[in-house]
């Protein structure tokens, strides 16, 4: 079991239907209006208990941006990759996979992002790289919560199956070669490989082709998550403008 915080993480997970989480517990003294309502409301459809509960009992989930509402969850139900490639459709599949992203609030943006974005799955590694804790449910305000996410224990072999599959695969990266975001064709299936804070991509990750986001002010680079986001974001709006 698991805690799960925050009224945003705890209400998705529940609207998701996954039949994970077990109770939630209110804090004393909250008031029964707006988000708690629907909380209520959301745990009672689910047929799941609500208590009221003292702060102690709240502050067992370590955080303290609780919001006044915990919940005991079952662990986060990853889904297989072999699920996720037999259930492949016509429609242009994308693909965000994180080459052993450490940063737990980056790990929460992009998830919000690719749930917004309607990515088909996200990959991430089994070992050396964030999963999905609490704190990451809490950091994508419960958007992983609606997502399908595969942890595979060799992303290079997940990314090859992915290719025999008939997904490209690019990569962010800013070496020369890498092409403008801007230029690239990102329609069609397609896997964003977005590498680790600092070392970047794995030298052992094959892409078809780099990505690279033109830096135009002063600064000279973009961290993981504003990066990443920006290129799920192209990728689903060069999709929107294929189809119009």
């Amino acid at each position: 079991m698991e805690l799960l915080y925050g009224r945003h993480a705890v209400l998705e997970a529940l609207r998701a239907g996954r039949r994970r989480i077990q109770r939630v517990h209110i804090g004393q003294g909250v008031q029964r209006c707006g988000i708690i309502v629907e909380i209520i409301a959301a745990a009672q459809a689910g047929g799941c208990p609500v208590a009221e509960s003292p702060r102690q009992v709240l502050e067992r989930a370590g955080a303290v941006n609780h919001q006044g509402v915990v919940a005991e969850a079952a662990a986060y139900p990853y889904v297989d990759l072999n699920d996720v490639l037999a259930a492949l459709g016509s429609d242009d599949p994308l693909f965000l996979a994180l080459d052993h992203l450490q940063d737990v609030q980056n790990l929460g943006t992009l998830l919000r992002t690719a749930e917004a974005m309607a990515v088909t799955a996200v990959l991430l590694p089994g070992r050396r790289a964030a999963d999905v804790t609490p704190a990451v449910v809490n950091a994508s305000a419960g958007a992983v919560e609606h997502l399908r996410i595969v942890q595979v224990g060799n992303l290079v072999q997940a990314l090859e199956r992915l290719k025999a599959a008939g997904v490209w695969v690019a990569g962010l990266d800013a070496s020369p070669e890498a092409v403008p975001l801007g230029q690239a064709d990102l329609t069609g299936a397609l896997a964003l490989v977005l590498g680790a804070e600092g070392p970047g991509l794995s030298r052992l990750v094959r892409c078809d082709w780099l990505l690279a986001i033109p830096m135009y002010g002063r600064v000279a680079s973009l961290n993981a998550a504003v990066a990443g986001s920006i290129a799920v974001v192209a990728a689903r709006q060069a999709r929107a403008m294929r189809y119009t």
